[in-house]
């Protein structure tokens, strides 16, 4: 599953988006894991640290949460953020 990304704006913004589409229209499931950095980075061809900065917007956006050593997980919007 690609997509193309415009290269004259943020990658990490357009990552972002697809994925809290994906989780939206129920391509991850509450409780399930989304993409890690080394799968964003491969899907996309994005660097890294485009990949990490777009999962710590999701997250700071309340979409997903993380478990150290376990990954990204799609968050409950019924449970309180930490």
């Amino acid at each position: 599953m690609s997509e193309d990304l415009d290269r004259t704006r943020p990658l990490w913004a357009q990552v972002s988006a697809v994925i809290a589409a994906r989780i939206k229209e129920g391509g991850y499931s509450v409780g399930g894991k989304v993409p890690s950095v080394v799968e964003l980075s491969t899907e996309f061809g994005i660097a890294a640290s485009t990949a990490q900065k777009a999962l710590t917007h999701l997250k700071r956006e309340g979409l997903i949460r993380t478990e150290v050593g376990l990954g990204s997980f799609v968050a409950d919007k019924s449970e309180p953020a930490p």
